[in-house]
């Protein structure tokens, strides 16, 4: 028996981006967006959740990105190819950088753009207009753990270099 998709039930989400790497932030939301997370996903069916983001202007990027990564974007107009690098772009749009990693893994057709989209909620600061719908005493998802900087670390304990082995 297939699943009807009347009774899909939404969840929200809150995410703090404080100090997290874009892409791994990205990777751990495209999912939630989709529905894949959940028993009844159709690939054809608009079954995920909505996601707020808070603190936008305090993601990171590994490496030299910041003056690396260069957006582009066509205005339309001959001669109309402008670009910004990542560092400019943290300055006049922090919510662009994780709207587009996020919106990159998803792919583009119709879902994406009339149902997936809108329920992806980008704020910059820890204030959004979304306290109604999320739940009271609501925690943020736990960060994802960076490789060699941060709070987490990945694997098992006994190959951190920063822990110490009691035995």
């Amino acid at each position: 028996m297939s699943f009807p998709g009347r009774a899909v039930q939404r969840t929200w989400h809150l995410v703090d981006a404080s100090s997290q790497t874009v892409g791994r932030l990205a990777t751990k939301l495209a999912p939630i967006l989709r529905g894949k997370h959940k028993p009844t996903y159709r690939p054809n069916g608009d079954c995920g959740d909505y996601v707020v983001i808070i603190n936008a202007e305090k993601i990171h990027f590994s490496g030299k990105k910041w003056q690396d990564k260069l957006y582009r974007w066509h205005t339309g107009y001959p001669g109309g190819l402008k670009q910004r690098n990542a560092a400019d772009m943290l300055k006049r749009k922090p919510e662009e950088i994780l709207r587009k990693a996020i919106l990159g893994m998803i792919p583009r057709n119709n879902l994406r753009h009339k149902y997936i989209e809108p329920r992806l909620k980008i704020f910059v600061g820890s204030d959004h207009p979304h306290k109604g719908q999320l739940p009271e005493n609501v925690v943020p998802l736990p960060p994802h753990p960076r490789k060699r900087t941060g709070t987490e670390h990945f694997g098992l304990l006994k190959y951190s270099p920063h822990s110490v082995i009691l035995e």
